[in-house]
């Protein structure tokens, strides 16, 4: 049976849609299919990063995701924690992603995950080498040698089809069918928490919080609770709402006073309409590897995450922008094997890293500081730890920047490892994600970088430039090469010449090139 498309995607929410893109504008012919036809109106997966809008931006659809914002552009849309209640006595910042905006070439953003997936629909909609099967499920996957076929059923119609891919990937959540046919095992991590989320109207709400100018999220940590958050949203600006907090085991929409529980939380009376109620279990899985074969997943289908910092959307779009180049590669002949084993090694230590080192850390930072610090106690050693706290919800946004510098297609350093947790700096650095930096032209270097991998020459002899040049030509990797001699890059990526991945990630930097110049480009590529 002859293929009908090269990759098959099965899944078609922001991290399924984000994937088509990436593989669409390289030239893939690929289909998604999508159980929904509709979107969905809960307004999960709201904050996105720096790095998303820069994935955004590639996707040639920044401006169309501004113009989505259902805050208005005039007000913030920053965070805040409270002790106790939210209209108590101790608040401080929290999850303030601008401070790290200088290393990033966009802007964060927030909007609701429905109308993020809008955006993302309408520029599939334009790609033609993509086709969308809305409105149906994958049954079955199986693989060969050869390729991978699909059964794939109408939900809600007669429709069968059969369709056949050189590669399938799994974007189709927790509960993902791909994944479960591959085989592919999880580690689960269950906290025996039951959450629910609540969507409600109140006006009054927002009245209440007019005394937190520029806020749009807010966190109220309680004793009780013992590290777990009552979380609030706004979805628009003055009546929309979300929340998320523990209830009750058995908690039930009928057994249950959402209300009074709402008021409690505030610490003041506001109207409450509700829109949705639904639980959740609070639990960590993360499969043990992104790939089998033919087939791969990502987003929720190779992690799930409860929605603590927005990090499950941000991390699955990360997922396909690191998967989409090297399938792109792949099929277009200048990727190889290793490349593919690459995604997993990468990706799945950082996923593992996050929900450690950032989620799972977080709740029992915030456990222990409830079990020794009360204000009723101590007041004054409650007051000092709350500030020192405050000013480490710096350090944690600091801290979160995903990297490879344990690759094996990366010339990264000797003992190093993939991990969330590094650090933010303008050098280049091998593994890690390239800052920006303006050009003499008035360009971005974001601007300048090409599809394939992207040589920096500042201040690089021409002759440096050539033996890439050469190299990349006689190999048939696509290199862009971007110089600016009389750029103060050289001094601030510290490396004359910077070797850019095609999502973004250095894979190598020197002064000088290599003794083989052709032998960095076989390894990078996968083909070593």
């Amino acid at each position: 049976m002859s293929h009908t498309h090269q990759v098959v995607i099965i899944g078609g929410g922001p991290v399924g849609l984000g994937l088509a893109i990436e593989l669409g504008q390289r030239g893939i012919k690929c289909c998604v299919v999508e159980r929904y036809t509709k979107l969905l109106h809960i307004p999960k997966g709201q904050n996105l990063t720096q790095r998303t809008l820069e994935h955004v931006r590639h996707w040639g659809a920044e401006p169309q995701l501004r113009a989505a914002r259902t805050i208005p552009t005039s007000y913030g849309i920053g965070g805040l924690t409270a002790y106790g209640t939210l209209l108590g006595d101790y608040q401080y910042n929290w999850l303030q992603r601008e401070l790290v905006r200088p290393y990033y070439a966009a802007d964060n953003e927030r909007l609701p995950q429905y109308e993020t997936e809008a955006v993302l629909r309408q520029r599939v909609a334009e790609l033609p080498s993509v086709e969308t099967l809305y409105g149906w499920q994958a049954e079955e996957v199986v693989q060969n040698a050869d390729g991978v076929s699909i059964a794939t059923v109408e939900r809600h119609g007669p429709g069968r089809r059969w369709l056949r891919a050189e590669y399938v990937v799994g974007t189709d959540g927790s509960h993902s069918i791909v994944r479960d046919r591959a085989q592919i095992t999880q580690t689960l991590t269950d906290h025996d928490r039951l959450m629910v989320l609540l969507v409600f109207r109140s006006p009054g709400l927002h009245a209440l919080l007019e005394r937190f100018p520029d806020k749009s999220f807010f966190c109220v940590l309680t004793p009780e609770l013992k590290g777990y958050w009552q979380y609030f949203g706004r979805v628009d600006l003055g009546t929309t709402w979300f929340f998320h907090a523990p209830v009750p085991m058995g908690t039930t929409k009928d057994n249950f006073d959402f209300r009074a529980y709402l008021n409690k939380a505030v610490g003041g009376e506001f109207d409450v309409e509700l829109e949705h109620i639904g639980f959740w279990d609070l639990r960590f899985a993360v499969a043990d590897k992104y790939r089998n074969g033919r087939v791969f997943i990502a987003g929720d289908a190779a992690h799930s995450y409860p929605p603590y910092g927005g990090y499950g959307v941000n991390t699955g779009l990360e997922d396909v922008r690191n998967l989409g180049w090297k399938l792109a590669a792949t099929l277009q002949g200048w990727g190889g094997e290793a490349l593919l084993d690459s995604y997993s090694a990468e990706r799945q230590p950082v996923s593992a890293s996050t929900a450690r080192d950032f989620i799972e850390a977080s709740i029992e930072a915030d456990r222990d500081f409830l079990v020794s610090f009360d204000p009723a106690r101590d007041r004054a050693a409650f007051e000092k730890s709350w500030a020192e706290r405050g000013s480490g919800a710096r350090a944690e946004v600091d801290s979160f920047e995903p990297h490879y510098e344990g690759s094996a297609v990366v010339d990264g350093p000797v003992g190093g490892h993939c991990s969330a947790h590094g650090s933010h700096m303008f050098i280049a650095r091998p593994g890690h994600h390239l800052a920006p930096q303006p050009l003499s032209d008035g360009r971005n270097v974001f601007d300048a970088l090409g599809d394939g991998f992207t040589l920096l020459a500042f201040g690089a002899d021409d002759g440096a430039v050539a033996v890439f040049e050469q190299a990349a030509a006689a190999s048939g990797l696509p290199l862009t090469v971007v110089r600016d001699s009389r750029n103060g890059g050289r001094e601030q990526y510290n490396a004359a010449l910077v070797l850019v991945r095609p999502d973004q990630f250095v894979a190598w930097t020197a002064d000088r090139p290599p003794t083989d110049v052709a032998a960095l480009l076989r390894r990078v590529s996968g083909r070593q």
